[in-house]
């Protein structure tokens, strides 16, 4: 994989999970949208307060971001974790270039307050090992996966 020289535009988001589903904020609330899960009786589509053009990054990391809590909570029960009531998901996707070419790469930061670091990596990895998002960008972007627990 090639390394980005420089960066172009990065697509933020801050992903919780709620009682009515999961919530994802972009960076300087750009974009808020309700998402809920297949089978759900009542989705809740809401595109609140998204500028008229996010970017491509944005919106994939938003995507991303849904997917890869759901995830954690899949991950969490696996491991018999109960998740803290604040869990929450940051991902950053960077669009840049080497050279003439044009690439992707991402962050991901699972923020998982008063559970211990190593039980936080163990969810972080094993979420991504669930996570279709992460399934289809493994070995073809570079990923950086941090974990906070305070």
């Amino acid at each position: 994989m090639s390394k980005i020289e420089k960066v172009l535009v990065t697509g933020k988001t801050h992903t919780t999970l709620n009682s009515a589903g999961n919530t994802s904020r972009g960076h300087n609330g750009n974009l808020d949208i309700e998402l809920s899960s297949p089978g759900n009786p009542e989705p809740a589509h809401v595109f609140a307060a998204i500028q008229p053009h996010p970017t491509a990054e944005q919106l994939f990391s938003g995507a991303w971001s849904a997917c890869y809590i759901a995830a954690v909570g899949l991950a969490a029960q696996q491991l018999k974790v109960t998740l803290p009531p604040d869990v929450a998901v940051d991902i950053e996707v960077d669009l840049g270039q080497t050279g003439a070419a044009y690439f992707i790469q991402a962050r991901l930061t699972l923020r998982v307050p008063g559970l211990s670091h190593e039980i936080g990596t163990e969810l972080a990895h094993l979420a991504d090992s669930i996570c279709p998002y992460s399934k289809a960008t493994r070995g073809n972007i570079d990923v950086a996966i941090n974990v906070l627990t305070a």
